[in-house]
């Protein structure tokens, strides 16, 4: 679920306008936006069931953005007479995007008070493990040539 602050993004056009003067041509263009990652609770920290000790957690940590929309524009010089094509544009559409980052776990060295030990509990080896990352999205893109207006 993307919340309204994670649609938040900062616009970008790269100033390819200097190229004009190096370039035999009108330079490309280049529009998109930063998008701003909103986090999200911490996942893993909670109580455990089974009467175990509750382990030490480096949570996970969620983000979620908004992947802006992307239009990158390139002239392309008239090579045959009577061409209809003026651009190539490469576009990509708006997207929602979520990022889990890595955590960790590590259990007790104590196990539960016992009976046969008067009560005091007993020492283990402690259990660890890592949880892995997630990236999910969508990433589409479309290629195409822009004919003149007119």
């Amino acid at each position: 679920m993307v919340t309204p602050a994670a649609a938040a993004q900062a616009p970008v056009e790269l100033p390819l306008r200097g190229l004009g003067m190096l370039l035999p041509m009108e330079p490309p263009t280049v529009r998109t936006a930063v998008p701003v990652p909103v986090p999200g609770t911490p996942m893993g920290l909670g109580a455990r069931g089974g009467g175990e000790v509750q382990p030490v957690t480096v949570p996970q940590a969620p983000l979620s953005a908004e992947l802006p929309q992307t239009e990158i524009a390139a002239p392309l010089p008239a090579l045959a007479e009577g061409q209809e094509v003026e651009r190539v544009q490469l576009t990509t559409p708006a997207s929602p995007l979520r990022a889990v980052t890595p955590g960790a776990t590590v259990g007790s060295p104590l196990t539960l008070p016992r009976g046969d030990s008067l009560g005091l509990p007993g020492v283990e080896l402690p259990r660890t493990g890592l949880l892995a990352p997630t990236l999910t999205g969508t990433v589409e893109s479309g290629l195409g040539l822009v004919r003149p207006r007119g």
